[in-house]
């Protein structure tokens, strides 16, 4: 669906966010965008949807290049920013207003969000708090019903009733042709949602994985002091002792994936992770 391939790109001369960079994403994803402070994933985000333009190489959606914003990409892609403003209007104003760019925009999708996020069409955008705009705003994002729809810390803002209702929302929304990315530092608020990983170091992509690939070939688990045998991959403090990633050398045991825990190992031992992806 997208591919990135030797991709350049700085926001000065002399200093560059992207340098060959290259990736691909497939259908029918809900994937999480992983990445430090500063390595570029708000960037990248902005890129695919074409609101950036790359210095060398491509982006390119179903085989068109994003960069000349043409309206058969841009009614199939959609994105919610970490930070936006909205007008001071009814929701029902703005949809009216905004959903004919959108092909394929769904009412039934925008009540059923409506429905988890205890909001109806009639609140007026202007009067909400941060928290509730960001929960309009993505109803209406979910409701464009987009093959390409990408998050930038969706979560931020939410209270904790609110996180679950926008999993449930997303979930809810997704079918075979739809990909799905979520950037965010929020890893327990999608850990249970995605089904894709993606970590990036600056141009490096650290891992690009199904979560259940990711699950056959590591265990996360919680083990006393005295429990640990020497094959952990990576450790941390915990509550219970020591957190750890575990090679599933045999397949046959699983567990839940543990996103933060995955963040961290990759990035502590980017090569002994890779390693096990290549066995």
């Amino acid at each position: 669906m997208m591919e990135v391939k030797e991709l350049t790109f700085g926001y000065n001369r002399r200093q560059k966010v992207f340098e060959n960079f290259s990736l691909s994403l497939g259908e029918g994803k809900i994937c999480g965008l992983l990445g430090k402070n500063g390595t570029g994933k708000s960037t990248l985000l902005y890129l695919m949807t074409g609101l950036l333009r790359p210095q060398k190489g491509g982006i390119y959606y179903k085989g068109i290049d994003v960069r000349h914003r043409l309206p058969q990409t841009l009614g199939e892609m959609f994105i919610v920013p970490e930070e936006f403003a909205l007008p001071r209007v009814t929701l029902r104003k703005y949809v009216s207003l905004n959903r004919s760019f959108y092909p394929r925009f769904s009412d039934e999708l925008l009540r059923s969000c409506l429905r988890d996020f205890d909001m109806n069409e009639d609140i007026h955008l202007g009067e909400l708090s941060m928290g509730q705009k960001k929960k309009a705003y993505m109803c209406f994002a979910l409701a464009t019903n987009t093959r390409f729809l990408v998050m930038d810390e969706p979560s931020n803002g939410l209270d904790i009733p609110s996180k679950s209702q926008f999993r449930r929302a997303v979930a809810s929304g997704m079918t075979e042709d739809k990909t799905v990315v979520i950037s965010t530092h929020q890893v327990r608020d999608i850990d249970s949602l995605l089904d894709h990983v993606i970590i990036i170091d600056g141009s490096r992509t650290l891992l690009n994985r199904s979560v259940s690939d990711i699950c056959r070939r590591l265990c996360f688990a919680e083990l006393t002091a005295g429990e640990l045998t020497g094959d952990e991959l990576y450790t941390q403090p915990s509550v219970q002792g020591q957190s750890v990633v575990l090679p599933n050398r045999l397949g046959e045991e699983h567990t839940t994936l543990n996103l933060e825990l995955l963040f961290n190992a990759t990035l502590a031992h980017p090569q002994q992770m890779a390693q096990v992806f290549t066995d």
